[in-house]
């Protein structure tokens, strides 16, 4: 009954799908934010640069006594790190959800300075750096 009102009426029932799709987009907008989950595992970068210097020595030099002392920190559910042939070393560290990150950034951040005095002298010059960052994949956009 009623699908034969829509099947004699399909202008009809092209203006109802109209208007919910409309309507949705109109709530979706208007969710408090507090709707929206995190999900995504908040995440401390640690980043320094070795000039000169190949992947393998600062893997050895740099790598290891970071990742020994940050390995291990509260909530920490895995750590990637990079050396790059430019002298760059990125030590990614990912924790749980829910994990309060100033906490966690403060704590790699005091584990890092333990490990500052193993570093090179170079290293040491040119500084280690700790910050947290987005992985969140939905704030990339593809047009």
């Amino acid at each position: 009954m009623i699908s034969t009102f829509f099947i004699n009426r399909p202008i009809f029932a092209n203006v109802i799908a109209i208007i919910i799709i409309i309507l949705g987009a109109v709530c979706l907008y208007t969710l408090p934010i507090s709707q929206y989950p995190n999900i995504v595992p908040p995440t401390i970068q640690v980043t320094t640069s070795y000039p000169g210097a190949s992947a393998d020595i600062i893997a050895k030099t740099v790598g290891i006594p970071i990742e020994q002392a940050v390995n291990g920190v509260k909530n920490s559910i895995y750590m990637s790190s990079t050396s790059g042939s430019d002298g760059s070393y990125i030590l990614t560290v990912t924790f749980a959800v829910g994990t309060d990150l100033d906490t966690s950034l403060a704590l790699v951040q005091n584990y890092v300075n333990g490990v500052m005095a193993q570093l090179p002298e170079t290293v040491q010059a040119q500084g280690v750096t700790v910050k947290q960052v987005s992985t969140n994949i939905l704030q990339v956009v593809s047009l």
